[in-house]
This record gives C-alpha cells, sequence and structure tokens, in this order.
C-alpha cells in the first residue's frame, strides 16, 4: 500500500494490484495531465520514491488524474480521498449519513 498527502487530499494506492496492471495508465495520466509525480518502481508498481515529501506537497497538482485513468484503464487500485470540512455534520443534520 502507498500512502501519501498532497495539499488537500490523500491518495492511496493498492500497489499489489499493479503487478498484473499491463496500461501504468496511472502515470501516463500523471505525466499526460499533471506534473509526472507518480511513476512506476522497478517491481512496475506505482511509486513516488523518486521524489522527497516536500517535492511532492509542491509538485502535486491535485487533478484526481490518476485516480481516473486507474478506475477506467488499468486495475482500480487508487482512491483518492478529500475531507470536506463539516460535510458529516450536515449529511447526519438531512439524515443522510
Amino acid at each position: 500500500m502507498l500512502e501519501f498527502a498532497e495539499k488537500s487530499c490523500l491518495i492511496r494506492i493498492d500497489t499489489s494490484k499493479c503487478d498484473s496492471c499491463e496500461s501504468k495508465a496511472c502515470a501516463d495520466a500523471c505525466k499526460k495531465y499533471a506534473r509526472g509525480l507518480l511513476g512506476i518502481d522497478d517491481q512496475g508498481r506505482a511509486s513516488i520514491t523518486h521524489r522527497s515529501d516536500d517535492e511532492v506537497l509542491r509538485l502535486g497538482t491535485e487533478c484526481l488524474a490518476c485516480e481516473f485513468a486507474c478506475k477506467f484503464r488499468g486495475k482500480d487500485a487508487i482512491r483518492i480521498e478529500v475531507p470536506v470540512s463539516g460535510l458529516d455534520e450536515y449529511l447526519k443534520k438531512r439524515s443522510l449519513a
């Protein structure tokens, strides 16, 4: 499992799914639509090991392209969580939670 934070979101990647992924769509999307934060390591898994924590925070564009590409062209291994302040209270108040 790979987990890292950008400015206002948390990215989780189930790297065990990368083993059977042939497209590596997440890294391609990151290069095309963002700043190439995601790469593929020597084992064929999504990785940010070529970046420091400071670089991840500075370069992350929060574009969501990696999640979309992985879902539709990869193995659906990426989840991006974007916390919304007050959302839980709002849903409870409206009986939607």
